[in-house]
């Protein structure tokens, strides 16, 4: 690509790594609203109560939505990311097979 010709709406579009962010951050997006309505539809300590008897219960409840988007929202993107370096033959665990250094020292004392 040209250094004078920017790039295209659709090429970030065809990206798997954003569209694996966008995917991922979508559903923790859908967690967090999820969630949010649930502590509505509950009341506990009667956080509904007190948001709605609010002049400004509105900045309450985006503020309390906001904070959970972006923390539902990254953790999703950041447990899709770091579980790229996946085997599917490992059975499910991550790190690649990889020993303690305890448990590898241990091993090499019984064979010798």
């Amino acid at each position: 690509m040209p250094n004078n010709q920017q790039p295209r709406p659709t090429d970030l579009l065809r990206s798997p790594l954003f569209r694996l962010l966008a995917i991922n951050l979508a559903i923790g997006a859908c967690a967090a609203v999820l969630l949010v309505g649930g502590l509505l539809w509950l009341n506990p300590a009667h956080l509904r109560e007190l948001i709605f008897a609010d002049r400004a219960g509105g900045v309450a409840l985006g503020l309390l939505l906001a904070s959970f988007l972006i923390t539902f929202g990254s953790t999703a993107m950041g447990s899709a990311i770091m579980a790229q370096g996946r085997k599917d033959d490992d059975g499910g665990r991550g790190g690649h097979g990889s020993r303690l250094a305890a448990q590898e020292l241990a091993k090499r004392a019984r064979t010798r």
